[in-house]
């Protein structure tokens, strides 16, 4: 994996991962590479300094081993590029936006696809809903022509 700066055609930084130069080349050209903070998808590398690890004769003692981390759990999130946290402002509005859904809608958990197509043919009155799909509930709710939307945030009932 490699971190790269970026910066949009608007002057905003930030930093996203990926799998290597041409995984980057690839998803920019494909328009899947846009500025977390106004959508543009004029991103470019900026001008970044590399890290460069210590020779040899130059490296400090090596600390006590401690045992590793463990690893992520493989999964879709493991392909898509890493983004950083969104700026005080962007987070304000996500933060906003997250209350009036949870004053607003239904939380339904893991029958959010149920409740979603049940509203969708007329076998259950409409309101607005929120909850818990898998990619492949979401696939199939899009075929079909349900109008979904993922949110930007964990629902609390799924936080610590």
């Amino acid at each position: 994996m490699i971190r790269f700066t970026l910066s949009c055609s608007k002057g905003h930084q930030f930093d996203s991962w990926f799998a290597g130069n041409a995984a980057y080349d690839s998803l920019r050209s494909a328009g899947h590479v846009t500025c977390p903070i106004c959508g543009d998808a004029q991103v470019a590398k900026a001008l970044m300094a590399p890290a460069v690890r210590p020779g040899k004769a130059d490296a400090a003692p090596p600390a006590p081993a401690r045992a590793p981390a463990p690893a992520p759990a493989p999964g879709p999130a493991a392909s898509r590029p890493m983004i950083a946290a969104p700026p005080p402002e962007v987070a304000a509005k996500l933060a906003a936006l997250r209350k009036h859904i949870e004053a607003h809608a239904d939380y339904v958990g893991p029958r959010f696809a149920d409740e979603a197509r049940r509203m969708h043919l007329g076998d259950a009155p409409e309101r607005a809903i929120y909850g818990d799909a898998n990619p492949s509930e979401v696939r199939a709710l899009l075929e079909d022509g349900v109008p979904i939307a993922p949110l930007p945030f964990i629902p609390k009932a799924k936080t610590n």
